[in-house]
């Protein structure tokens, strides 16, 4: 129960929100157990563990790097959490709530309708092929494709958008199409769905017919693959609204990958490169030895080329650069990539150039659109703005 003082509050600002916030988690943190027994066997419930990486998270947010490494390094040296082997692993229910789960959204698709499956992830499956005809949604891009490029085995930091991955976007299905014979990181093909590449052991992506077609021209011709459920999957369960399997898929809000290149970003920020490099090469080496998505015959299905960083970071500009560089390719798609720009306060520059960069592919791509620095921010909805009676400020802008 709130008593009438708690509504029609005036705008908090950043730093009172962000106390209560650390509070909450420090709480919980307080509060949790931090091994499963009892009530806490299921694997779904959060840890003492998980309230201090969401501290640490928090602290990261505000660039409060020491404390952030402090929190972050705890849960890193619990020893209760692991890299999975494989990255996939992560993504199949079969491996789901392994090593490193640390809080995932809970999904089971086991019953005849589904009704505890993901249903509105359910909307970022392919526009055609197996998966029945619907959604479409949540499509990767062209500049995260390229991201992927590696020289010696390594990303491609300054120069990756200097050229292409080859695509197949406004090419017929039924077209001929050769697919990009570059080196690429290995992660790639197991985050986004490319033609001629096997889409979660249905086959290879046969292209623009797997692509909804009012957003083929203007979207791109790639595909969502990590919350898409792989072959075999299917087997047991049931239909969703559109006819559609529903995923049982695990949906990952923090993972141990997640606050390793946290720490290694904390690290680098207190100046401790030789740390960062070490979390960052660790998430790294998992990439490097797991099993490859391969083509038919067994072979891998695309050059894929990737190392570590064996040399000492030897300036806090290229190693940050690295770590934030890491974030994108080891958490695509996994909904972190617009928090982190903001968060580090290039969002104007680094999504402007991708709207110009897109463009270069998808000709109709945002046309005329442009993020201004009051995007940072989200508009407070109208109704609550009302509803206050006018005690509640519009942010900046809006």
């Amino acid at each position: 129960n709130y008593g009438a003082s708690e509504f029609n509050q005036p705008n908090a600002t950043e730093a009172t929100l962000w106390a209560a916030i650390e509070a909450d988690f420090a709480f919980a943190q307080a509060n949790l157990p931090s091994s499963r027994s009892g009530d806490y066997s299921q694997a779904g419930r959060p840890l003492s563990w998980a309230a201090q990486a969401f501290l640490g998270k928090a602290q990261l947010f505000q660039g409060k790097w020491g404390d952030a490494l402090t929190n972050l390094e705890a849960v890193i040296n619990s020893g209760t959490f692991a890299l999975h082997p494989n990255l996939l692993d992560n993504f199949k229910s079969a491996t789901e709530n392994g090593p490193e789960a640390i809080f995932a959204i809970q999904y089971s698709a086991d019953d005849a309708q589904s009704l505890q499956g993901n249903t509105t992830g359910a909307l970022n499956y392919p526009g055609g092929g197996p998966f029945g005809s619907c959604c479409g949604f949540y499509q990767p891009t062209q500049d995260l494709v390229d991201a992927y490029k590696t020289e010696n085995g390594l990303p491609q930091l300054d120069t990756f958008q200097d050229s292409h991955v080859t695509s197949d976007y406004g090419i017929e299905s039924a077209a001929d199409f050769t697919t990009y014979s570059g080196n690429l990181d290995p992660r790639l093909d197991f985050t986004v769905g490319r033609r001629g590449i096997d889409y979660n052991g249905y086959g290879p992506h046969i292209g623009k017919d797997w692509i909804r077609a009012s957003f083929a021209d203007i979207s791109g011709p790639y595909l969502p693959k990590k919350n898409v459920y792989t072959k075999g999957d299917d087997a047991n369960i049931g239909t969703g609204g559109w006819g559609q399997q529903l995923s049982g898929i695990n949906y990952h809000i923090m993972r141990y990958a997640d606050v390793l290149l946290m720490a290694a970003e904390a690290a680098v920020e207190t100046s401790d490169l030789e740390k960062g490099r070490n979390y960052v090469n660790q998430i790294r080496t998992r990439a490097m030895n797991m099993t490859t998505v391969k083509a038919a015959d067994g072979s891998d299905a695309a050059n894929y080329e990737m190392n570590t960083y064996d040399s000492p970071w030897t300036d806090q500009a290229t190693a940050r650069k690295a770590v934030r560089f890491e974030r994108r390719l080891e958490l695509a798609m996994e909904g972190h990539r617009t928090f982190d720009l903001r968060r580090w306060g290039v969002a104007e520059t680094v999504i402007n150039r991708y709207i110009s960069k897109e463009a270069e592919v998808i000709t109709p791509f945002a046309k005329g659109q442009v993020f201004e620095s009051k995007h940072n921010l989200f508009p407070i909805p109208l109704s609550a703005i009302d509803g206050s009676g006018g005690v509640i400020q519009q942010n900046t802008g809006f």
